[in-house]
């Protein structure tokens, strides 16, 4: 499903199967098996059949099931595709993609696989924008095929691409994450935030999050299991959320049962936006099991 719910992506060393063969239980709404960062070269040939046999036959419970594929400007990306869209992934994960001819690259290939192999199933796409040309695509990138389902920042390469460093505070990246938001939200698709780095730095996580999700993006990246309780803590809507949600919808069905053109809660005006999100609040309370109908 393209829009389903994506609070956390779990990456997971796709060169490991022993931590793979149990990834569910970490509870990650989207389990990512990485052929690309955590797979050396020497083994990209045996991890790419590896992740093809676990995705046939290990069980990923109630979590999507991704895969992180290579480049295509390296010359692993193009087989990585041909042996893992067979055993047919709910997503593929896409790096460096700077252009819309990047994702098409992709969508050729895997249409070819598809037919090739007689998967029926629709498979998505998970673009990470890593360099600034891809920040400047990024909606180009987000609109291109109706198989985008989300963008995601990648923060590391992205700050080595301008020529600095990444900082805790991460003001050397709002404009591009701003930017990778609007792009996401105006081709009406999920973002994603980038990885938090520090495992040991749990109140860094938190506020980092915190500030992802006020920024607009929907779900972020994790590294490590113990970082996912957090990431889905503040990506789930709050006790004081959930309950303007309701006053905010109730305040909608009433003026509607009125037939009245004005909209109002307390001494605020509601307008299309808000009711949109209040509807956004209680649907991802109800994919979380925060309400039971």
């Amino acid at each position: 499903m393209k829009d389903r719910l994506r609070r956390s992506r779990l990456y997971m060393p796709g060169n490991n199967p022993y931590l793979s063969q149990n990834a569910f239980l970490f509870g990650a709404d989207c389990i990512i098996l990485d052929l690309e960062d955590s797979v050396p070269p020497k083994e990209k040939f045996a991890s790419r059949i590896l992740v093809r046999n676990i995705l046939k036959n290990v069980n990923f419970g109630p979590s999507e099931k991704a895969v992180r594929i290579n480049p295509f400007l390296t010359p692993f990306g193009i087989d990585d595709l041909k042996e893992i869209v067979q055993a047919e992934p709910d997503l593929i994960v896409v790096p460096k993609v700077e252009s819309i001819v990047d994702v098409m690259n992709v969508e050729e290939i895997v249409q070819d696989q598809k037919k090739l192999h007689g998967v029926t199933k629709e498979i998505f796409y998970m673009c990470i924008i890593e360099t600034a040309l891809g920040v400047l695509n990024s909606y180009e990138i987000a609109s291109s095929f109706p198989s985008v389902a989300a963008l995601v920042f990648g923060a590391e390469d992205f700050t080595r691409d301008i020529g600095t460093s990444r900082s805790r505070t991460g003001k050397e990246t709002f404009t591009a994450r701003s930017m990778i938001v609007m792009a996401a939200k105006a081709a009406g698709i999920q973002a994603s935030d980038t990885v938090w780095s520090d495992i040991n730095d749990i109140e860094g996580l938190r506020k980092s999050t915190e500030e992802g999700k006020s920024l607009g993006f929907d779900g972020r990246g994790a590294i490590h299991p113990s970082q996912i309780a957090v990431i889905h803590d503040v990506y789930s809507p709050s006790k004081e959320e959930l309950e303007y949600a309701r006053k905010v919808i109730n305040a909608y069905e009433e003026a509607e049962r009125s037939g009245s053109g004005v909209i109002s809660l307390g001494k605020k005006m509601i307008d299309a936006p808000i009711v949109a999100r209040a509807r956004q609040t209680l649907e991802i309370a109800k994919k979380v099991g925060l309400l039971n109908e």
